[in-house]
């Protein structure tokens, strides 16, 4: 049986902007858009930009590859997905402060008690702690997949320490740069001021009683981790202080940054860095990359840490194939972004049908990322299958599965020219003291191997820049993010 060709965001529609973009694509010679590609490339390869591919045989760091084609959205379908994100991070939000404070939800049998306290991902010393104005998920990048003109579905919930919107705002500015024709043609809402709303969000969840003007740092493992250009970028757009673990100190449940001119109060601490390494007193004792102090210092409620500690189990697949329950928990109503049906083998009967249908599945680790632990059972080999099969028995709980979707396209310059590549996209979102805010525009990554679903930058994967249409002209790119979505949050 043949199989469907996958809807095409580009191809597939008609005005809206989708004309423009398509009769660009007819108009631009093939050789120019390499051009400006490589232009684009050239320009990232200067600022540093990188990222590396695990387990290729040099695993140098590369750029990132970057598509020329933009991705388009429109103004009502952009509409409708912010109101879903808002409700889906709010939930995210109160389900973090439950599950690390009162645990309602578990008491009232939602969720498996087990599924959550026995998780690797809940962290157990930082629970009754709570985070400065209930706020724990500042920053989630909410990842969606497309099947159809109308059919969005969240594919993970990343609220640990997500990363890409560096990409995002590069691949903006390229786009400006290289193809300013069709920003006179489009109305594309900006996306630049971005790093003030982050400062902002950051601001806006001081602990009271801290520095009169809030002292906001990013706190990176360092240069040699892959996402360093993203730490000190964000740091050098915000104006504020890039450090690592040995910049800062705790005293008396303070935290303090060492300066040339003295120690300087810190209220605000943008970590980069996993729960496992934050403080040496409370979690791994062999790590060089935290501050001692730092775990008690949050609970004495005298710094706020971006994302909370903790915040991994919401990442957690499994938690995710509950999401649907617990957006109905927490708001009342049903979740506006449905989740993708997921089998979870740690139930028998699940793991039953998934060990049946491995040819047709994608199988997950609950606590993977990046692209790594996954069997997508239609292109894989036999041999990949029966590994996956002897993992999925001897530990099912560490899996779940999902049906293969039909993931849309966009062209994409590949080799012998345009050619549909599947994509899935990284919207960003911010919580504050004062509400949600939802970025228009985000991270859309895209599988540049012919047939590939695996999108990730690490698996070889690249990005394109993500056009949000405005029917307002004073929301041009030209003008700064004045057209964020907000909401009033739950923790506020």
């Amino acid at each position: 049986m043949s199989k469907a060709p996958a809807f095409d965001e580009i191809r597939d529609r008609t005005g809206g902007g989708f004309d423009a973009v398509a009769q660009w694509l007819e108009a631009t010679p093939g050789e120019e858009l390499r051009r400006r590609q490589a232009s684009a490339e050239a320009t990232f390869r200067q600022l540093g930009i990188t990222f590396a591919v695990y387990g290729d045989s040099d695993a140098a760091e590369r750029i990132i590859p970057f598509d020329i084609v933009p991705r388009v959205f429109l103004p009502d379908e952009w509409s409708r997905l912010s109101e879903g994100l808002v409700q889906r991070v709010e939930a995210i939000n109160a389900f973090l402060d439950d599950i690390y404070g009162a645990q309602k939800i578990l008491a009232d049998g939602v969720l498996p008690t087990d599924l959550v306290l026995g998780n690797a991902q809940f962290r157990p010393e930082v629970h009754g702690m709570r985070s400065p104005h209930g706020v724990r998920a500042h920053i989630c990048g909410i990842d969606l997949v497309r099947t159809g003109p109308d059919d969005f579905w969240v594919l993970e919930d990343n609220a640990r320490t997500p990363s890409g919107v560096s990409y995002m705002l590069e691949n903006r500015e390229a786009m400006l740069r290289l193809c300013p024709e069709l920003f006179r043609q489009l109305r594309v809402a900006a996306v630049d001021s971005y790093p003030d709303a982050l400062l902002q969000t950051m601001q806006s969840v001081a602990p009271k009683g801290g520095s009169s003007k809030p002292v906001c740092v990013v706190l990176t493992p360092g240069h040699f981790n892959s996402a360093y250009y993203e730490h000190s970028f964000l740091a050098d757009s915000m104006g504020i202080e890039l450090v690592e673990g040995a910049d800062l100190l705790v005293d008396d449940d303070v935290v303090w940054m060492r300066t040339v001119q003295g120690r300087v109060r810190v209220d605000v601490i943008y970590r980069r860095i996993d729960d496992d390494f934050l403080d040496p007193l409370v979690f791994r004792p062999d790590s060089a990359l935290g501050v001692p102090g730092l775990i008690a210092a949050y609970a004495a409620g005298n710094v706020a840490i971006i994302n909370a500690p903790g915040n991994g189990i919401a990442d957690d697949k499994a938690i995710y194939s509950y999401m649907p329950e617990i957006v109905r928990y927490y708001s009342g109503g049903e979740a506006r972004l449905p989740n993708v049906e997921t089998w979870r083998c740690r139930e028998p009967e699940s793991l039953r049908y998934v060990l049946e249908h491995l040819d047709e599945v994608v199988v997950k680790l609950v606590d993977g990322s990046g692209g790594y632990g996954m069997l997508v059972g239609p292109t894989a080999s036999k041999a990949e299958i029966e590994e996956f099969r002897l993992a999925l028995v001897a530990e099912p709980h560490r899996y779940i599965a999902q049906p293969t979707l039909a993931l849309s396209t966009v062209p994409t310059m590949a080799d012998a020219g345009l050619a549909p590549r599947h994509v899935d996209f990284r919207p960003f979102v911010l919580s504050g003291a004062k509400g949600v805010q939802v970025v228009p525009g985000g991270l859309t990554r895209v599988a540049l191997r012919e047939g590939s679903l695996v999108v990730n930058s690490s698996q070889g994967g690249g990005t394109k820049d993500s056009f949000v249409l405005m029917n307002e002209p004073r929301m041009r790119q030209s003008q700064s993010m004045g057209g964020m979505t907000q909401s009033q949050g739950i923790g506020s």
